[in-house]
């Protein structure tokens, strides 16, 4: 990819700049750039004083001082770009919002270095990619874990991803998942709302903590029964903590389907007290992964300022697996 050219930014500290830190002082005035981004580029000599290089971040600026600031151009991501197809629901100069596969891995780690959303995200961008603190690598908002479907908004730029970042610090960016729960989940609707942090018996799962941990709030809602075996449920995530949805509908005793970490064995002991169908067990039991898809997305496109608001229809697994508990529900009522 060929490099993208040199941008260079001319600021002259204001009356109100006085005495502020340097890094608050420049992003305030080129807001499309993060605090963190002009701390990089302040420590990497690319920020002068009249004429000279700066690197101290914590500067207290002067009225009538002008800072110059080089943004070099982005390098090139460790990943590498591959094409994989995807699920694009909308696309501008901005931002994309893909509805994601299951078992598709968001990130490059250990054990997944390529196929994942970022590598096939780097090959479909392209040159689109101006860069998010500094690399050209797409900006990821917000992550859905392996296993779960839907959508995602990714930003190709550091304004975007900056905007996007905030809205979803701020809980503006609305997020609605849907999922399928064991049992017929009483309340119909609620506020969950915990502390949730690293499982003091297992590090490699979350759970509800009585003290420390971060708060996690998940306002619920049941939009269909079927009997006491399970129950389709909307979830609107106020935070987002990690499993934050898996871990909350565990902790109200409805665990989602399919969950390989939270909710396999609590479901066995939950089909043979209720003596459900072997059909229908089996077709549960047997879902291959948590059954959650990420149904809805909302929020203000951070440059030209408008109202987004998409939605994504469940995808095959889960719709076939609402069939099959909807043909025995009939049975049932019947």
């Amino acid at each position: 990819m060929p490099d993208s050219p040199i941008e260079t930014l001319k600021i002259v500290a204001g009356k109100e700049d006085k005495g502020q830190r340097l890094d608050k002082v420049l992003a305030s005035h080129a807001p499309q750039l993060s605090r963190a981004r002009f701390q990089a580029l302040i420590a990497g000599g690319h920020v002068a004083l009249s004429g000279r290089p700066f690197d101290d971040s914590s500067y207290k600026v002067k009225e009538g001082e002008t800072f110059c600031i080089t943004i070099p151009p982005a390098v090139e991501a460790a990943p590498k770009p591959q094409k994989i197809k995807l699920d694009i629901v909308y696309e501008d100069k901005d931002l994309l919002v893909i509805n994601k596969a299951p078992d598709m891995v968001v990130h490059p780690a250990a054990g997944n270095h390529e196929g994942t959303l970022v590598n096939a995200l780097l090959a479909y961008c392209g040159d689109q990619l101006s860069g998010i603190g500094g690399v050209k690598r797409p900006g990821i908002v917000h992550r859905l874990d392996k296993e779960t479907s839907g959508l995602m908004v990714v930003a190709k730029n550091d304004a975007a991803h900056k905007g996007l970042s905030e809205q979803l610090a701020s809980r503006t960016l609305k997020r609605v998942y849907q999922a399928i729960v064991w049992g017929d989940v009483s309340p119909s609707s609620g506020r969950v709302e915990t502390q949730i942090g690293r499982s003091k018996t297992n590090r490699k799962k979350m759970a509800v903590l009585g003290s420390g941990g971060k708060t996690a709030v998940t306002d619920y809602k049941k939009l269909e029964s079927f009997g006491l075996t399970a129950s389709l449920v909307e979830c609107r995530l106020q935070t987002g903590r990690t499993h934050q949805i898996r871990v909350h509908m565990a902790h109200l005793q409805h665990w989602l389907v399919g969950d390989p970490v939270y909710g396999r064995s609590s479901a066995q002991k939950f089909l043979r007290l209720n003596k459900a169908d072997p059909a229908l067990s089996a077709a549960l039991m047997d879902f291959p992964r948590q059954a959650l898809h990420a149904a809805a997305l909302e929020f203000i496109h951070p440059i030209s300022e408008t109202r987004i608001s998409l939605k994504s229809e469940l995808p095959e697994d889960m719709q076939g697996l609402l069939r099959v508990l909807r043909k025995y529900k009939q049975r049932t009522v019947k």
